[in-house]
């Protein structure tokens, strides 16, 4: 298996206090894609929040440094890029 080879689910806020308030109440990453669903202003939460399996040079910078230094089914620390705050899962 290739180093970038994992499947990237996101939870995308419009503010910082949003973010930090959906990673208190989210305890797994089994719920993640429930909370995708509820929380997350991306077209992709009606999916659960899946990206599709990570590819480098396809997210700008920051949110890709995040999706890299993630282990399998851990997730991020709030995520700050152009588009909102990001809240990351790796799988």
């Amino acid at each position: 298996m290739q180093k970038n080879n994992f499947q990237i689910f996101h939870i995308l806020v419009n503010h910082e206090y949003e973010a930090k308030d959906i990673l208190l109440k989210l305890k797994s990453a089994d719920q993640f894609s429930e909370f995708a669903k509820k929380y997350s202003k991306c077209s992709s939460a009606a999916g659960g929040g899946d990206l599709g399996i990570f590819k480098s040079g396809r997210f700008v910078e920051a949110f890709e440094d995040a999706c890299e230094l993630l282990t399998v089914n851990q997730i991020s620390k709030p995520v700050r890029t152009q588009f909102g705050w990001h809240i990351v899962l790796k799988k």
